[in-house]
């Protein structure tokens, strides 16, 4: 969670792309969890540096004890001890100097200057005991920053890559990609003529986003059919969603929590306000967190003014309070969906509402666990540190940070959705009494499409091929039961597009509005 005290103007929101997020084929990391591994990755390199040194000292203590006559060893001796107890700043100086003007790997690095800097900071805040705080380089910043705001140029899709696929798994209100009929489950296949099967994340994204009114060409799959769409750029604004489903409860989808959430959250409360709405369903599945006034404003909307949402812990045991301002609105009961991705800030809604409302029942699974907050100091480069400042309690004084919050209703979602797919071949066709993986896979997928399959071990019986067959038929596939990669595509895409686009099979969902109408 970030403290509004991150030093990052709200004007200078850089501008990036669309984001990623489920089905966990290759499940999309939140920008902690990124910070996590990143953070990980930096610490193993600091103990082998460490490790490195310490062998080559007792080396070169065997060595020249060995090799050199006393008074020579009682010289170096000499020189080594002044050597330790050289000032720190002179030691990073030296070792600086030596890395830009002695390394041979210098000459082949551009900007050799800024890579040193970069590298020596990465390790200064690479700390086992706290892997959220870390140095940012400027394009850290940038797609920090994004990844909280959800504010960008670009169409107004999400997607997820898997292999070589690149899927549409949300298409947003009220933007570019929705006005001209993008749809959940669209496959991304080219961009302004260039194969997208072969892009990384990254690169598909540096070539949808663009700067505002200029237009990109994308060529989209859909369900074995090609449809070429040219579409204008504009700012984007993704952080929430609403609508009114069905028995009259209003369900509110909150990806981030980020500087215009509130407001985006507004036009939807207005909207089930307008229509008599009053049983809510916030989702907060995949919520990473964001912004601490953010969440206390977010926070104001469910909770009477002056209410505590949480305690910040600081260095020297002091606390403060949290509190919620004016703009409770009258809603309720209220269900709140949750899972292993619920992180932060959406952690501290949580509990927020579990200990401080009678009427809110929380659905799902195990939350991320995470119970710091950071705040973001910038350098006149545009690069920053963001380091922990406090650990945040909840109201009562819970304290969830490696634990996570239990549901009062624990459900699990469809394995279908958590599942780890894997790439089929493009030339690999399956039949009957085959063992694969892509043959679990299609089985799996097949299930939660309500196709009767007999096993989901990646055997491929006789009820699998009939189940394959019959897919085939309703899709217009043409195929004769067996499993190749046009069919495992399409099954694919029909999953991404019912699970983004229906809540029929949203077990966890379904459950929410059984508690609210019970």
């Amino acid at each position: 969670m970030e403290d509004k005290e991150k030093y990052i103007p709200e004007d200078e929101t850089p501008q990036t792309t669309e984001e990623i997020r489920r089905i966990r084929l290759k499940r999309h990391l939140w920008p902690d969890e990124i910070e996590d591994r990143k953070q990980k990755q930096k610490i193993s390199r600091l103990k082998f540096g460490l490790v490195f040194f310490s062998v080559l000292a007792l080396l070169a203590g065997w060595l020249f004890g060995s090799a050199l006559p006393l008074p020579a060893l009682r010289n170096l001796t000499d020189k080594a001890r002044q050597a330790m107890t050289m000032d720190a700043s002179q030691k990073v100086e030296q070792a600086f100097d030596i890395m830009e003007n002695d390394w041979y790997f210098g000459k082949d690095i551009e900007d050799l200057n800024t890579r040193l800097v970069d590298s020596a900071l990465d390790g200064m805040t690479a700390q086992e005991e706290d892997l959220h705080t870390d140095y940012m380089s400027a394009q850290e910043v940038t797609d920090f920053v994004q990844g909280i705001n959800r504010d960008y140029v670009g169409i107004g899709v999400q997607y997820i890559k898997s292999g070589d696929l690149n899927v549409i798994t949300r298409v947003f209100r009220n933007t570019p990609a929705e006005e001209a009929g993008v749809q959940a489950g669209d496959l991304i296949e080219m961009i302004d003529g260039e194969d997208a099967s072969d892009l990384t994340t990254d690169e598909i994204r540096e070539r949808v986003i663009g700067e505002e009114g200029t237009t990109v060409t994308i060529v989209f799959g859909r369900q074995g059919e090609d449809i070429t769409l040219t579409i204008e750029r504009k700012q984007i604004s993704a952080s929430a969603f609403g609508k009114i489903v069905d028995n009259n409860v209003g369900y509110l989808n909150i990806y981030q929590f980020g500087n215009m959430t509130a407001s985006e959250i507004d036009v939807y409360l207005n909207d089930f306000k307008a229509n008599g709405v009053q049983k809510l369903i916030i989702d907060l599945r995949d919520n990473g967190g964001g912004y601490l006034d953010a969440l206390a404003s977010i926070a104001s909307r469910f909770l009477p003014e002056g209410t505590v949402v949480m305690q910040q812990e600081y260095r020297d045991g002091s606390k403060e309070e949290i509190r919620t301002g004016k703009g409770l609105t009258d809603f309720g009961p209220i269900v709140i969906l949750v899972n292993g991705d619920t992180a932060s800030a959406s952690e501290v809604f949580t509990l927020a509402m579990m200990e401080q409302r009678d009427d809110v029942t929380v659905c799902g699974t195990k939350t991320y666990g995470k119970g710091t907050v950071q705040i973001t100091r910038m350098f006149g480069d545009g690069s920053a540190i963001k380091f922990t400042t406090s650990r945040w309690l909840s109201p009562g004084g819970t304290w969830v940070n490696g634990e996570g919050i239990e549901p009062d209703v624990n459900v699990e979602e469809a394995e279908a959705l958590s599942h780890i797919y894997t790439e089929m071949e493009d030339d690999a066709v399956f039949t009957a009494d085959q063992v694969s993986d892509s043959i679990q896979d299609a089985q799996l997928m097949l299930e939660y499409l309500d196709y009767s399959v007999d096993r989901t071990d990646g055997y491929f019986s006789a009820a699998t091929g009939e189940a394959l067959q019959k897919f085939q038929n309703d899709t217009g596939l043409g195929g004769n039961g067996s499993l190749n990669k046009e069919t495992y595509e399409a099954l694919f895409s029909a999953v991404v597009y019912d699970n983004a686009t229906s809540f029929d099979r949203d077990v966890q969902f379904r459950r929410a509005m059984e508690i609210l109408n019970g």
